[in-house]
């Protein structure tokens, strides 16, 4: 105890003095406070005919600049001269300009005659200005409005068009309204089907999304729109067409459903696939479980082709195809 007590008084002097020190705080050259500006995310989709030395050009095109590529695809079909790249970078923007990224990729482009050369920068530029088509079921649509509220999606939902006239109470209006996202009820018949009128609500967009929307657009519309439009079915067509699919394929035993995102052409549902995605079912499956599972996969399908649609993961291929990166 007594030897406690002596090392307890010898050392508390030295406690207290190193606790009433003054400390001066250490000054540093001006410039080393200096905040670098912060790096930014680009990304690059290039298509072009097939030559020796585009990888090259590509990586000293952004490297000059400073910036640093983080990852490249590349794709080079067999016996098909054409070239395919996507990449990710990061870069200094007071280094390398918006404006400035662009004019150097547009050289770029030329210099290799590109069919397709684009850059985006998504916390620089402004989001795709979207329509989102449907008719009366909700579950396409619904996800995609949760989606674009939880910023899941890089897109600005600018109207809801449908064919199909909702209460003012329900789930859907109530969610337009609160968000003053427009909807617009156009009735369609057998001899108008109202696509001048669709026209002007969505002249203003970068691409239509078809949320199960149950009518078909006329190559007059493809044409006069001129933009991408994504759809989504079920992956039962076409052994399943005609009214309820889903009932036809439960009631015939299926083992296997799916769903299919595609591009929209003047071929019903012949477009170039973005995404599929398929689960399995079995003679467990009630009605209700079997659409269940069904609508969940077209959900997760519709919203995964318009997120690689907006990260530029998605390039025509061939007649019918597309490069998905």
């Amino acid at each position: 105890m007594d030897l406690l007590r002596r090392a307890c008084v010898r050392y508390s002097p030295q406690v207290n003095t190193f606790a009433k020190r003054s400390f001066t705080p250490l000054k540093l050259p001006s410039d080393r406070l200096t905040t670098p500006s912060a790096l930014l995310h680009g990304i690059h989709v290039f298509h072009c005919p097939d030559e020796v030395g585009i990888v090259a050009k590509l990586s000293e095109c952004i490297a000059s600049k400073g910036g640093n590529i983080l990852n490249a695809d590349v794709f080079v079909p067999e016996k098909e001269n054409v070239f395919y790249c996507r990449s990710e970078f990061v870069f200094d923007p007071v280094k390398w300009p918006r404006d400035q990224m662009d004019e150097d990729f547009s050289k770029l482009g030329k210099m290799f005659n590109a069919m397709r050369s684009v850059v985006r920068v998504p916390n620089l530029d402004p989001k795709y200005k979207i329509a989102v088509l449907a008719s009366k079921q909700d579950h396409c649509l619904v996800d995609l409005l949760h989606a674009w509220q939880d910023s899941k999606l890089p897109v600005d939902i600018i109207a809801v068009i449908s064919n199909h006239d909702r209460c003012a109470n329900s789930h859907v209006m109530r969610f337009l309204e609160r968000h003053e996202v427009p909807y617009h009820y156009l009735n369609t018949t057998i001899d108008d089907n109202n696509e001048g009128d669709i026209l002007n609500v969505v002249k203003d967009t970068d691409f239509l999304v078809l949320a199960r929307y149950m009518q078909v657009l006329s190559g007059n519309f493809l044409k006069s729109y001129g933009r991408d439009i994504i759809n989504i079915h079920h992956g039962l067509l076409p052994s399943f067409k005609g009214g309820n699919p889903s009932k036809q394929a439960f009631d015939a035993g299926v083992k296997l459903i799916g769903a299919t995102s595609h591009f929209v052409t003047e071929e019903l549902d012949e477009g170039p696939i973005i995404e599929q995605m398929v689960d399995r079912v079995s003679h467990r499956d009630n009605l209700r479980s079997f659409v269940h599972k069904s609508e969940n996969l077209e959900k997760q399908c519709l919203a995964k082709a318009i997120k690689y649609y907006c990260e530029l993961r998605v390039l025509p291929y061939i007649k019918n195809k597309t490069v998905v990166f």
